[in-house]
């Protein structure tokens, strides 16, 4: 039997503490897993359930979106890939019964932690205006009032249309659809938050916003730079194409101001000898300061520029733009004012550059810590900069690695979700559905808030995620939230953002990866795709969680025909009933999906093209690949401040918390913590133990304030702390963003500590 739901938000602030570990994975991890597991499916559904998670014939894990090997082991997941699926999976149960007995109001004082524990949703839910309770509704009277809220607005522009990564690509291009043919573009999504930096960088300066390596290449590759990521915790099946990478001869560089227990050993709980010694990752070991990574590779360019046959003179001169007005600037980098950006010694850079220098195929890995900066697009400029100096893009065991967090981000990208969508996409939208889209740009995440914090948006839909806690400014976020005439949700679990409704709000219960769809043509498979590219089918076995649940293309396309009624000639209910009919129009409307529905049905999936990698060509406005130059920045810290990271800790993805432990970092029973250097601690008079408030200081004497953060003596960058959101999100504001991206900028928060007011 599963175990039941917590009844009763756990303490969550008085954490114990224990010394980080040194190895990621291992006996700790395969037992952590079983235990979570168990709880949540029982004994044996957590067998089901497991052995078909990312199986050429299984499910896709709605964790992160790491690719599949093409050789794939027995138990192909990590732990948190197993959290995911155990929580999707429960045989908890969120019924009308507990909304009757937990009023909004109550709900709003829960934890995230203890919301998510309570199970699957069963039934669509309703709050009507001025209630406290959410009361069952049906499908068909929920459709209406979303139809009656958006009839009412004075533009299609006032409503919101926001999507998480979960969503799969079926999925993703009826809702971008709908949301046109309604006749607007505001397609807010997550990846606004996370690698939107990537995107604006790499389509500069490349002509394409991914990646452009496969995970072949990670295995031929001589040198793999791995920045402002953490593998053991976000990404744990990379550790094992690490592993191989290194068996295979690579050497690989961490650049990050934390020590991480994944990159410096992995215990492969694949194979009996890796889970008992281990692999020891990392070579070199860059712990550098917050925001100094534009710094770090504008030396090693000038380094680069300075050695004589380091250049690859002949791709410079055959696929690059800009190299002149580039090398003109990376030769001006200056020694004292890299020191200072980084924290790193002469030394540790110099041995750096051996590294670079010794290799002939290089890859530049990289996550949030180089994304949610001021300056992270001129900072991921400079890695491109880097890797086109010595030709490391476009051949094997070379090239750009941003390596995307939720399962199908990337992919919901790819299908339309963008606020600024490309003419040429909405060209071949018009031709095919025979309407007009919308040619004015959308809003953002960021802008969304804005729009409804000013009453310029007045109906919030959202297709997954839990909008409220993953977003900056907590307090201006919810708040905004609260003007909004209708909030919905497409939800499986509860979460924050139930509880920061509109005047009016719905929850729309759907179908998990896991479960089977059943459809009016049979059984549906979606699709996803990968980090890399790579596109291969989802297909769910377990019974849906209620009889009561819908599908996301069920729900989008019963929305649409109720919504945009005869004015829209899309076949809605053939979408609804055959899936395939989908993959059919997505083939003729976004390139590279030629024969969707043949090619999908390789168990293996099939690689969407990439001119970079495939060709050397890069569609960019010059035709080539853009060197850029731009001025070195890097955050100021003012004395008595450091400079605080959030991230996640081992017990969440993203904003779902598993547990409230992070064994790695050895934080037990808490989430209220900040790692602060031992060295910096003594400096600021803050003893191990004791409690503080975060303030987060800005420009124009802006602050906010987390408070009840208990003080953790950690070994972090010199001047740099960190500490877990969502809880910290609320010490970024709104208008702090990336230049460019518009990205929150929560990697980079000039704090100061005081003591705590919640003593």
């Amino acid at each position: 039997m599963a175990s039941k739901p917590p009844k009763s938000d756990p303490v969550q602030d008085t954490p114990q503490v224990a010394e980080p570990k040194r190895a990621a994975a291992g006996l700790p991890a395969i037992g952590h897993t079983l235990r979570i597991a168990q709880q949540q499916m029982g004994v044996r559904r957590t067998a089901l359930t497991l052995l078909r998670v990312n199986q050429k014939d299984g499910f896709d894990c709605p964790g992160c979106a790491w690719p599949e090997p093409e050789h794939r082991h027995t138990a192909e997941f990590c732990e948190n890939g197993a959290k995911a699926v155990a929580e999707e999976a429960t045989l908890r149960r969120v019924t009308p019964d507990f909304f009757a007995a937990h009023p909004v109001s109550d709900l709003a004082g829960r934890s995230g932690y203890w919301l998510g524990q309570q199970g699957r949703l069963t039934h669509p839910m309703y709050l009507p205006e001025g209630g406290d309770h959410y009361e069952p509704i049906a499908w068909e009277r929920a459709f209406d009032i979303v139809a009656e809220e958006l009839a009412a607005l004075g533009s299609p522009d006032e409503a919101l249309f926001y999507t998480s990564g979960r969503t799969s690509n079926e999925a993703a291009f009826l809702y971008q659809l709908f949301a046109r043919e309604l006749g607007t573009n505001n397609l807010p999504d997550c990846s606004n938050m996370c690698h939107e930096s990537s995107g604006s960088a790499l389509s500069e300066t490349i002509g394409i916003g991914k990646g452009s390596v496969l995970l072949d290449d990670l295995y031929q590759a001589d040198l793999i730079i791995v920045a402002g990521q953490n593998p053991g915790t976000n990404h744990p099946r990379m550790l094992s194409a690490l592993e191989k990478a290194k068996a295979n001869g690579a050497r690989i560089i961490t650049v990050n101001p934390l020590p991480e227990a994944g990159m410096e050993r992995f215990k492969n709980p694949q194979n009996p000898r890796g889970m008992i010694k281990g692999a020891a990752l990392t070579d070199l070991f860059l712990q550098i300061r917050l925001g100094g990574d534009q710094a770090l590779f504008r030396l090693l360019n000038k380094l680069i520029l300075a050695t004589e046959g380091a250049v690859d003179k002949t791709f410079i001169a055959e696929h690059t733009h800009g190299f002149e007005d580039f090398a003109r600037t990376a030769s001006a980098a200056d020694w004292d004012e890299t020191l200072t950006a980084t924290g790193l010694t002469r030394d540790a850079i110099d041995e750096a550059l051996g590294m670079v220098l010794a290799s002939k195929r290089t890859i530049v890995c990289w996550a949030m810590g180089l994304t949610q900066h001021k300056h992270s697009v001129p900072t991921i400029r400079e890695v491109v900069n880097f890797l086109l100096l010595r030709g490391n893009i476009g051949r094997p065991g070379a090239g750009v690695c941003p390596v995307r967090g939720h399962s199908n981000v990337q992919g919901d990208r790819t299908m339309g979700i963008f606020e600024r969508p490309a003419p040429a996409f909405l060209d071949a939208l018009e031709k095919e559905f025979g309407f007009t889209p919308p040619r004015e740009h959308g809003y953002d995440v960021v802008r969304a808030i804005r729009a409804l914090r000013d009453g310029d948006a007045k109906v919030f839909f959202a297709m997954g995620g839990n909008f409220v806690s993953a977003s900056p400014d907590t307090e201006v976020t919810e708040a905004a939230m609260r003007r909004a005439r209708l909030t919905v949700h497409v939800s499986t679990k509860l979460n924050r953002s139930h509880a920061v409704t509109g005047a009016r709000a719905l929850i729309l219960p759907t179908l998990g990866r896991t479960e089977r769809d059943l459809q009016g043509s049979g059984e549906q498979f979606v699709t996803v795709e990968d980090s890399m590219g790579m596109v291969h089918a989802s297909r769910g076995r377990l019974e849906p969680a209620s009889p009561h649940l819908l599908s996301e293309p069920a729900i989008v396309a019963r929305l649409a025909r109720r919504a945009l009624g005869e004015r829209s000639t899309t076949p809605w209910e053939e979408f609804e009933k055959d899936y395939a009919s989908i993959r059919d129009r997505i083939a003729r409307v976004i390139p590279g999906f030629q024969d969707f529905n043949a090619r999908v049905a390789d168990p293996a999936g099939f690689a969407l093209p990439h001119a970079p990698r495939d060709e050397r060509r890069f569609p960019t406005a010059t035709g080539k690949a853009n060197f850029t130059a731009a001025p070195v920045e890097y955050p100021e810290l003012p004395a008595g401040r450091l400079l605080l990271q959030t991230l996640r800790s081992h017990d969440q993805y993203n904003t779902t918390i598993y547990g409230l432990d992070d064994r790695y970092r050895g934080i037990k029973n808490g989430r209220r913590v900040v790692l602060v250097n031992p060295e910096d601690a003594r400096e600021l008079n803050v003893a191990d133990g004791s409690y503080v408030d975060l303030v987060g200081e800005w420009k124009d004497g802006v602050e906010r304030r987390a408070p009840g953060f208990r003080v953790v003596h950690y070994p972090t960058a010199r001047g740099c702390a960190a500490a877990y959101y969502p809880e910290t999100n609320v010490l970024v504001p709104l208008d702090a963003t990336a230049d460019t991206s518009n990205t929150p900028a929560s990697k980079s928060v000039v704090v100061r500590l005081e003591q705590s007011t919640a003593d």
